[in-house]
């Protein structure tokens, strides 16, 4: 998937005719919430699929990029940040050359134990159909109060069910980001995975072998926003820091995801020598100051502020 091109004129022209119209990008879940029948929605049902990343001549440096965010309780903000601030991200990375041929993906991970919708993966795109995968993602709001979401859930989606080009055909690791304020559960069960992604597994699979797995294909990040529900729980970054050490980013400010997944991509690839860099490149494409700083603050933490982060290239 992901054979079109990108378009910022037709993304702004979309963004100015929602804005007319008092429409909501998030159709789906609207539709979800007036006709009161919870399901999720068919193409971002993740049973029996593969998603794609596929190098074409339109796209022949293909990199795919993922980004799966808890839809959960107070983190229902993330993804209409992500879709606000879809364009300046997709601008920054071409514009920039971050990554020549960035073919993204969302997904919204839940509460498997509780949540009706608890995993939902699109497609890989290049053009404005990423918009559209958006608009799919019923945000549920759930949660059940145990401070851990099925984030492993979504990640052996990831490590297992992707097919994609940049890693397969040419040996470079993809990008993942994850984002939320919650724990991952210690097991990924056999009876989930074949319930929401139609895999047999033998037994349930500790998070520690999901996430080694999905780091051979990508190079993973987990995000969490601190300031919502949990994201200030030492208990939640520290399960997270032992699963990916530097690799875990605080984000003071959710309003600033787009920023933080641009220049932890720009450091990763080495096109930004340091976050310096990046936050001129940031202020170049007309982010806001506040978000800006916050990014550079998250990715700074990890130690990166003068040397490429952790590359692995």
């Amino acid at each position: 998937m992901g054979f079109s091109h990108w378009s910022d004129s037709a993304y702004n022209q979309r963004q100015q005719q929602r804005r007319r119209t008092n429409q909501s990008a998030f159709t789906y879940d609207h539709h979800v919430r007036e006709s009161g029948r919870v399901e999720v929605h068919p193409q971002m049902d993740p049973f029996g699929r593969v998603r794609e990343s596929r190098a074409s001549d339109a796209h022949p440096d293909a990199v795919a990029i993922a980004v799966i965010f808890d839809v959960t309780g107070s983190m229902g903000i993330v993804p209409r940040v992500l879709q606000s601030k879809l364009g300046g991200l997709m601008h920054l990375l071409l514009e920039k050359g971050y990554v020549a041929d960035p073919q993204l993906l969302f997904g919204a991970v839940g509460d498997a134990n509780c949540d009706r919708v608890p995993l939902q993966i699109g497609q890989f795109e290049s053009g404005l159909e990423m918009d559209d995968e958006l608009g799919k993602i019923f945000l549920e709001g759930g949660g059940g109060g145990q401070v851990h979401e099925s984030y492993e859930l979504a990640l052996y989606f990831m490590a297992a069910h992707t097919a994609i080009d940049c890693f397969e055909r040419r040996r470079r690791k993809g990008y993942l980001f994850t984002i939320g304020d919650e724990k991952p559960y210690a097991k990924l069960r056999r009876d989930q995975v074949r319930r929401y992604v139609g895999d047999a597994l033998k037994q349930d699979v500790a998070v520690e072998q999901v996430v080694a797995a999905v780091q051979q294909r990508y190079e993973y990040f987990h995000i969490i926003p601190t300031n919502t529900s949990h994201g200030g729980s030492f208990a939640v970054k520290d399960r997270w820091r032992r699963l990916l050490g530097e690799r875990v980013l605080l984000l003071d400010d959710e309003e600033a995801v787009c920023e933080t997944i641009a220049l932890a991509i720009g450091l990763t690839e080495g096109v930004l020598d340091d976050v310096d860099a990046g936050v001129q490149d940031l202020h170049g494409a007309g982010y806001g100051a506040a978000t800006v700083d916050a990014a550079a603050a998250a990715v700074a933490r990890t130690g990166a502020r003068n040397r490429p982060l952790l590359t692995g290239r």
